[in-house]
């Protein structure tokens, strides 16, 4: 059955700037919104990305853009998965379809890719500070500008996001607007207090009424729309029974507003716009609006993969291994059937850590807590504290927002929690904002943490029954997709020695040395070189990054002259320079090379271009091999 109807594009194609939008009136704007609308599900149904959530943002885009001075007032995207529409109405129509492919254009916005792009976003909750912080520029400057910070899909959960309230509010000063884009949802159904308040917050149905019907008879009408304006305050207090949470910061508030229909979003934004001091506008939307199966089931079609744009049909990979997240998934529900202490946290991610396959089964021992890792880490030290065992799901690349927590209240503490670092390593199409490049090289440097990384799906499944048996913090890393297709389910499961890392393969003239998934890369090159060749190679897998087999490494130093190291992570402070300075340290004149990530930010492509990329894929591997033994 077809889910979609197809119009054609009449306004579409017309449109290559903001400052073209502004040439449409106010009439043509539903049927340009419908067109983006069209546009965005059929360019993400060949090239996947993020696509609900922009679906949910389409007629604010226009909106914002019809309405604001655009590059010059500024307007921040919080998350940046919001902001397709805007990318394709300020010029990126015609690259749309190299939306996150290598050499092509972020499925973020970038400072460095477009002027329009005011601050760039890939995590979340920070468009209200660096909104703040413009204002604040420009007013240092001399300057009058608008800035707008659109912040949606459970960002408002974040601790920094109230952080930018407090301290915007508090000086009661500039021009700023922020818009809560609320469709109750992140990636999965949000969770918590706040949520429940934004239920809640039109408190008064008389109240939104009113003022409502106010600004409907006055809008056209600017005398009495200020004063509208200026009494707004007075007939809130009169109305509203209990406090308002965003005017008690002394935003002032405005809402809740139909964030579908476009008309009366230009309507009030343009009476929102010369009031000059803090203020938010609360707009309701429906993540994957305007496309059935992603209204029907927003968290799968966040990011849905290739899709039949006219029927609604997922063109699912025929991959038959399983994904790293499913094996953590499964394996911890049986870990929580043996051990009633362990409990599950993870920083609004339960479908795509797998964390909520343990929720099914384990309710009330799961802890979804919002956009808020900071909170995440130490919320899972108070339960350690209290005797439970947690385990801690949060992506690598959002551990890095909460390293002070890890530190000073787990790892201070010496506290068992057990951390799984879902997505190390390079991930692909998203790009340098979530990469997990770091992970290895922070977590190592910190005392009483074990960092460990699987080779593949039954390592993942013995080192996690292994850190829930372990006693002081324990860190596990595992990339994003699918393992080696290595049998895993109802294997009995087996302690790993902490700190053991185990020899692969023998070999004579070069050794190399892996740590995680890509140890499966670094064999595949050592078959193939052997395969064209004489040469006989050795490969050892550390399994730790931290502590370091110092055994195995000595018997690398004193049998092997060459020896390459492989890592999914940086290489400043990485597992290589670890190896290094171990080998010299202990008067091994062993020539080491290290293969990884330099000291730059990846763009987006797929895994194996970005391997390529930086140089260690199969094919670097061989060839570095070579180049050694030369």
């Amino acid at each position: 059955m077809d889910v979609k109807q197809s119009i054609e594009y009449e306004l579409l194609y017309k449109i290559n700037s903001p400052a073209d939008l502004k040439k449409l009136s106010v009439d043509d704007l539903p049927r340009y919104c419908q067109e983006l609308r069209q546009f965005i599900v059929e360019e993400c149904s060949k090239n996947p990305g993020h696509l609900a959530s922009s679906l949910g943002t389409i007629e604010l885009s226009v909106a914002l853009h019809y309405v604001y001075d655009t590059p010059n007032d500024k307007l921040i995207w919080d998350v940046g998965h919001q902001a397709y529409a805007h990318k394709i109405i300020t010029g990126r129509r015609d690259a749309f379809h190299t939306n996150r492919k290598l050499g092509g254009i972020s499925g973020f916005p970038r400072m460095a890719e477009s002027p329009y792009d005011s601050f760039g976003a890939g995590h979340a909750s920070t468009s209200i500070s660096a909104a703040y912080g413009m204002v604040k520029a420009a007013e240092l400057r001399g300057e009058k500008i608008n800035v707008v910070a659109v912040i949606g899909d459970g960002a408002m959960t974040g601790g920094l996001a109230f952080e930018g309230l407090n301290n915007a509010g508090d000086k009661k000063s500039g021009n700023i607007l922020v818009i809560l884009n609320d469709n109750e949802i992140s990636i999965d159904k949000g969770t918590g207090a706040l949520k429940s308040y934004l239920t809640k917050v039109s408190t008064s149905k008389h109240y939104n009424r009113f003022k409502q019907g106010l600004w409907s008879i006055f809008s056209h009408v600017p005398p009495l729309l200020r004063f509208c304006q200026k009494t707004g305050n007075a007939i809130k207090q009169g109305l509203l029974q209990n406090s308002n949470l965003f005017e008690s910061l002394n935003f002032r508030y405005f809402g809740q507003i139909n964030g579908h229909n476009v008309k009366e979003l230009v309507n009030i934004l343009t009476a929102l716009k010369d009031i000059n001091q803090p203020k938010l506008l609360h707009v309701i939307t429906t993540k994957g609006k305007g496309y059935t199966p992603a209204e029907d089931n927003q968290s799968l079609w966040h990011a849905p993969g290739c899709f039949n744009p006219d029927t609604g049909e997922r063109l699912t990979s025929t991959n038959s291994t399983s994904r790293y997240q499913d094996v953590f998934g499964e394996t911890l529900v049986e870990l929580a059937e043996q051990d009633p202490t362990i409990v599950g946290i993870t920083p609004a991610m339960p479908s795509g850590c797998s964390l909520n396959k343990m929720m099914e089964v384990f309710p009330k021992r799961c802890f979804d807590v919002g956009i808020a890792e900071g909170h995440a880490v130490t919320f899972s030290a108070g339960l350690a504290a209290g005797g439970m065992h947690p385990v801690c799901n949060i992506y690598s690349t959002f551990m890095q927002r909460a390293y002070d927590n890890v530190i000073h209240d787990v790892a201070l503490q010496n506290l068992p929690v057990t951390f799984c670092l879902d997505r190390g390593g390079l991930v692909g199409e998203d790009g340098a904002t979530h990469h997990g490049a770091f992970d290895l090289a922070y977590f190592s440097c910190i005392p009483n943490m074990i960092v460990a990384a699987p080779m593949n799906e039954l390592e993942l499944r013995n080192m996690l029954y292994t850190a829930v048996n372990t006693p002081t913090p324990y860190a596990i890393r595992y990339p994003r997709g699918c393992g080696e297709g290595v049998k895993w389910q109802g294997v009995a499961f087996e302690n790993i020695p902490t700190g053991k890392g185990r020899r692969l393969k023998d070999g004579k003239e070069l050794a190399v040395v892996s740590i995680g998934t890509v140890g499966n890369i670094a064999a595949r090159a050592i078959a193939a070189i052997e395969k064209e060749s004489a040469l006989s190679i050795a490969h050892y897998d550390l399994r730790f990054a931290k502590p370091l087999d110092e055994e195995l490494l000595r018997e690398i130093g004193s049998r092997f002259s060459k020896v390459l190291t492989v890592e999914d992570g940086i290489l400043r402070g990485g597992v290589g320079e670890a190896v290094t300075k171990f080998l010299s340290d202990n008067h091994f004149s062993t020539e080491v090379k290290s293969l990884g990530i330099d000291d730059c930010f990846v763009e987006h492509g797929t895994p194996a271009e970005l391997y390529a990329l930086c140089g260690y894929d199969e094919l670097s591997i061989i060839n570095s091999i070579k180049e050694q033994l030369k």
